[in-house]
């Protein structure tokens, strides 16, 4: 199952072991990314899909770990009700989609920043 910049593996490698099974469909877990890619495409204002081929592995991987923690935090989310977790469970939920959104935050602005940017084309 995959995007154009990430795979449902790394997707649910991220979210670990307590997300809940229904989020293993392979229609929930393609458009969870598909709606990663796409924010990310928005909010760091390039369609990173549309340039992909003609990146270098540098920010290709910078994108892969975007999405999918992005795509991460929104497999956790799906169910945070309580009624399948155990108190514990839920506070490792909420402190992986902390760590995850903060990652997240942090390839956005290398995305954004043209230092970065330059830096990474150019090597």
């Amino acid at each position: 199952m995959a995007g154009t910049l990430c795979l449902s593996g790394a997707m649910f490698y991220k979210a670990g072991s307590t997300v809940n099974t229904t989020i293993k469909n392979e229609t929930f877990a393609v458009a969870m990314i598909n709606q990663a890619e796409s924010f990310l495409n928005v909010i760091s204002k390039k369609n990173w899909i549309d340039a992909y081929a003609g990146l270098n592995a540098d920010v290709k991987l910078i994108l892969e770990e975007a999405c999918s923690n992005l795509a991460a935090i929104y497999a956790i989310q799906y169910d945070l009700s309580g009624t399948t977790m155990t108190s514990l469970q839920r506070i490792d939920s909420e402190d992986k989609i902390n760590v995850l959104y903060r990652r997240f935050m942090d390839c956005v602005k290398i995305l954004e920043n043209q230092d970065y940017v330059k830096y990474i084309t150019g090597a």
